[in-house]
């Protein structure tokens, strides 16, 4: 592991203990710290690593998949906050450009972390974007208003449990589009079945707690199978022998 990347590490473990962490991961150093300390962990790579350049900020929504903190199993099927930041290499020439990854997972009862607004100029506009989408609410970030979406619309069509109409009202596996198939040759149709985790039609949408209807989210956290039982093949009747080729008489 390269100087700079340990002295990261040893600088989030001074703050968040040794349940921050780092890996490699597409290329880049992803630096993993408590949700408690997210925003403080921030501030001290700004401050003292040199991270003084903010890239983007967004969301991950980890439904079924197990807790990364084997100390914290509340944060199995929870939610990833992600944020890119970069840096150049202190020195007198300053030309080599440092990123790293830093991402915190919160709780799915509790979507709450704290703001970066304060912290780096523009991460705002990246936490009403993620509120949108995730739900996520940011503490002391001032209102959350819409960005993006209409004023009236409901839900966060980001997380998984959030069913969206296209996937509703395209046939799955999917007709094929009009013109496109051959009139000519005759085929068997195909049987149309809705797409694993979507409930009736009139059910899709944001989903209360406790409702009743069939839970979109109940696909991503059960193991996956096939979505429909495999045909059973067709048996092939015996040949018969051929003739003699005689002729009677």
């Amino acid at each position: 592991m390269a100087t700079w990347t340990q002295e990261v590490l040893d600088l989030a473990r001074v703050i968040g203990g040794d349940r921050a962490r780092l890996r490699e991961e597409f290329g880049r150093p992803t630096l993993t710290v408590p949700s408690g300390w997210w925003r403080s962990s921030i501030v001290a790579l700004r401050d003292r690593a040199h991270l003084t350049y903010f890239d983007w900020l967004s969301a991950v929504d980890e439904a079924g998949a197990p807790s990364p903190d084997p100390a914290d199993a509340s944060l199995a099927g929870g939610m990833r906050v992600v944020c890119h930041l970069a840096g150049l290499s202190p020195g007198v020439a300053r030309t080599h450009l440092r990123h790293l990854v830093v991402e915190t997972w919160i709780p799915r009862d509790a979507l709450v972390v704290d703001s970066l607004a304060t912290v780096y100029a523009g991460a705002a506009w990246h936490e009403r974007e993620t509120h949108e989408m995730f739900g996520i609410g940011f503490d002391s970030a001032g209102p959350l208003e819409a960005l993006l979406l209409p004023d009236a619309f409901e839900g966060h069509p980001l997380r998984k449990e959030f069913v969206l109409a296209s996937r509703v009202v395209k046939p799955w596996p999917g007709a094929k589009e009009p013109g496109e198939s051959d009139a000519d040759v005759a085929s068997p149709s195909r049987r149309r079945t809705r797409p694993p985790g979507v409930p009736e039609p009139e059910q899709w949408g944001p989903r209360e707690r406790g409702s009743d209807a069939p839970d979109p989210l109940a696909h991503a956290t059960t193991p996956s199978g096939p979505a429909r039982p495999r045909r059973a093949r067709r048996a092939v009747p015996p040949k018969e022998p051929p003739g003699d080729g005689g002729t009677d008489g």
